[in-house]
C-alpha cells in the first residue's frame, strides 16, 4: 500500500519533502577523534539515505563545552564547516533534504572531554546519573559547574552561530536539540534546574533559555529553516521533573509564536517504551501545536502510516531502522522485510555497519 499519505510530499517551512519518513539524528561516533570533522565516509553514508523526506544529521556540538561524547563532530570550526560541505553536496546531488541537529550536552559530559580539563556547565551544579564515552570506555558523568547568569547570552549567541555555520556549510536548516537530558532538556526540569534568577525556579524562568535559543537561531536563518526536538517524558541521562505536562504545555504553547519548520517529539521513553507516566499524555501535548509535528519513537509502518493519514503526525521520524536499511523508503513503500541493525557497530569504526548495508535491490 503506496496510497497512504506517509508517501506523499510536504513542505515544512522553508523546507520541501519529497515524502513523510524522516531519518531521525543518529550517533555513530565517527567524527575525526582530532578535530571532530565529520569522517570521509560520512558523505557516503548519509548520500546512501537521500531518499528519506528529510534527513536530521547526527546530533553537533555548537562548541568544544558542548562535547559529552568522544568522536562527535562539531559545527563550529571552518574544518568542520568544510566536513560537513561535502556531506551536503553528496545528499543535494541525490536530490534530498538535510538539517543538521545544533547539540550541546551541559552536564552530560566528562571533564577529559571539555577544553582544558574543566567541568562540564550546567543550568545548576547537580550531576546527572549518567555514563559517557570518553574515548577509552565507558565512564560516569562528572559534577558540572553552575553557569553564571553573566555567560548565558553568550551561550544563547552560540546556539546562532552554529546555526549560521550550518548554512555555511550547505545543511538546508537546523534543528535545536533540546530533549534527551542535554543543556536545554536541564534547564527545563526542575530536577536538574535549581537556579533562583531569571532562570530558574517558576516554570515561565525555565522555560526562558529555550525560548530565547529558538528566538536567536530563528533570527539567524529564518524560523521557516529551524526546528526543534524535545522529549518530554524520557528519563534520558537521569532527567526528571515533577510536572512535565506542566512544564511542556507551557513550552510548546510558547513555541507558536515562532513559526518554525517543524516540532520533532519523542513520544515516551527515548530507545524505550512509548507508555508515559499515569496523568501525562502525549496526545494533549501534540494539540497545543499549531504547526508541522514529526513524531518519533518506536513506530512501525503500520503506525507511521496510521498516524499520518489521521493527522496525529506530519511525518514521521525513524531511527535505527535507517542505520540498517538505507533505502528504508522503498522497503516501507513495498512493504518488505527490514534488515537487523549489528548493535555491536552502531558507534565508532569505519565501513563496517556504517556505509555497507545492502539495499533490497542489491541484497537480491
Amino acid at each position: 500500500m503506496t496510497s497512504s499519505k506517509l508517501f506523499t510530499p510536504a513542505r515544512f517551512g522553508a523546507l520541501e519533502l519529497a515524502n513523510r519518513i524522516v531519518m531521525a539524528p543518529l550517533t555513530r561516533n565517527r567524527a575525526r577523534p582530532e578535530d571532530d570533522v565529520p569522517g570521509p565516509l560520512a558523505p557516503t553514508y548519509y548520500a546512501q539515505r537521500a531518499s528519506a523526506g528529510l534527513i536530521i544529521s547526527e546530533g553537533s556540538q555548537i562548541s568544544p563545552e558542548g562535547k559529552g561524547y568522544a568522536w562527535t563532530p562539531g559545527i563550529y570550526s571552518p574544518a568542520q564547516i568544510e566536513g560537513w560541505k561535502a556531506v551536503t553536496e553528496a545528499v543535494h546531488a541525490k536530490g534530498g533534504r538535510i538539517v543538521l541537529q545544533l547539540w550541546h550536552v551541559g552536564r552530560v559530559s566528562h571533564n577529559a572531554l571539555q577544553p582544558g580539563g574543566r567541568a562540564p556547565v550546567a543550568p545548576s551544579a547537580i550531576r546527572a546519573e549518567s555514563r559517557t564515552f570518553d574515548g577509552n570506555g565507558f565512564t560516569a558523568t562528572a559534577e558540572p559547574r553552575a553557569l553564571e547568569l553573566a555567560e548565558i547570552p553568550a551561550l544563547v549567541e552560540t546556539y546562532a552561530q552554529g546555526a549560521r555555520n550550518a548554512r555555511a556549510a550547505g545543511f538546508d536548516g537546523v534543528e535545536i536539540h533540546g530533549a534527551n537530558g542535554y543543556l536545554i532538556d536541564q534547564f527545563l526540569r526542575d530536577g536538574s534546574n535549581q537556579r533562583t534568577d531569571a532562570y530558574g525556579g517558576s516554570i515561565a524562568n525555565r522555560t526562558r533559555f529555550l525560548f530565547e535559543v529558538v528566538e536567536a537561531v530563528a533570527g539567524a536563518i529564518g524560523a521557516d529553516r529551524t526546528g526543534l526536538r524535545l522529549s518530554p517524558m524520557s528519563p534520558s541521562n537521569g532527567i526528571s521533573d515533577s510536572d512535565p505536562m506542566a512544564v511542556f504545555s507551557h513550552a510548546i504553547k510558547g513555541l507558536n509564536r515562532f513559526g518554525l519548520a517543524y516540532l520533532h517529539m519523542v513520544e515516551g521513553a527515548t530507545q524505550g517504551s512509548r507508555e508515559t507516566p499515569r496523568g501525562t499524555e502525549m496526545a494533549e501535548l501534540r494539540a497545543l501545536y499549531d504547526g508541522n509535528y514529526i513524531a518519533n519513537n518506536g513506530y512501525t509502518r503500520a503506525m507511521a502510516i496510521a498516524s499520518v493519514d489521521s493527522g496525529a503526525a506530519d511525518a514521521v521520524a525513524f531511527g535505527r531502522a535507517f542505520i540498517s536499511n538505507p533505502d528504508l523508503v522503498a522497503r516501507l513503500a513495498a512493504d518488505a522485510p527490514l534488515a537487523e541493525g549489528d548493535r555491536a557497530t552502531y558507534y565508532g569504526g569505519g565501513a563496517a555497519g556504517y556505509t555497507d548495508y545492502p539495499t533490497l535491490a542489491e541484497a537480491a
